[in-house]
């Protein structure tokens, strides 16, 4: 496979069998599943809300031990925060603030992922920019753990749940 193919998700990164079916179907094809012209052929989730610069929808594969997990999407095709344009980080808190307060998030996180690299070594399953706002679900978390986002990967990760 070319590094052109290749270059939109990192299935090293798949979380479930069918994350990873649908990956390698995004690499075959060899374009970006969060692309506006791409992105209801993989997205099945609906999208919440829209700005001038995000989409807002949920995890189509949410992590585990999680409450709510909603996404934002940047709308143009970049893949490093420098791109970014600096409005749209208003923009983005925005849209998670007023869709935490909906629905009543008392706590989480917010995180973003930027940057692609051979190996998938930021962690992140699409390189397009996106972020995430988590609620962990404390119920589901035992006494003795504390909800984990993860940032980078061994070269050779390849597990699926």
């Amino acid at each position: 496979m070319s590094d052109e193919q290749n270059r939109f998700v990192n299935v090293n990164a798949a979380r479930t069998e069918e994350q990873l079916k649908v990956m390698e179907e995004i690499q075959e094809e060899g374009h970006c599943p969060f692309c506006a012209e791409n992105l209801a052929k993989y997205h099945k989730a609906s999208i919440i809300a829209e700005g001038k610069f995000w989409l807002l929808t949920e995890n189509q594969w949410p992590y585990k031990k999680v409450k709510h997990q909603l996404l934002a999407i940047y709308k143009t095709h970049i893949e490093h925060i420098s791109e970014m344009d600096p409005v749209a980080g208003s923009e983005l808190f925005l849209l998670f603030g007023e869709e935490a307060k909906k629905r009543n998030i008392p706590g989480g996180g917010v995180a973003m992922r930027f940057g692609s690299s051979p190996f998938g070594s930021y962690g992140s399953s699409v390189l397009h920019i996106h972020a995430h706002l988590i609620e962990p679900d404390l119920e589901a978390l035992d006494e003795t753990e504390a909800w984990k986002f993860k940032f980078g990967q061994p070269k050779n990760y390849k597990k699926l749940s």
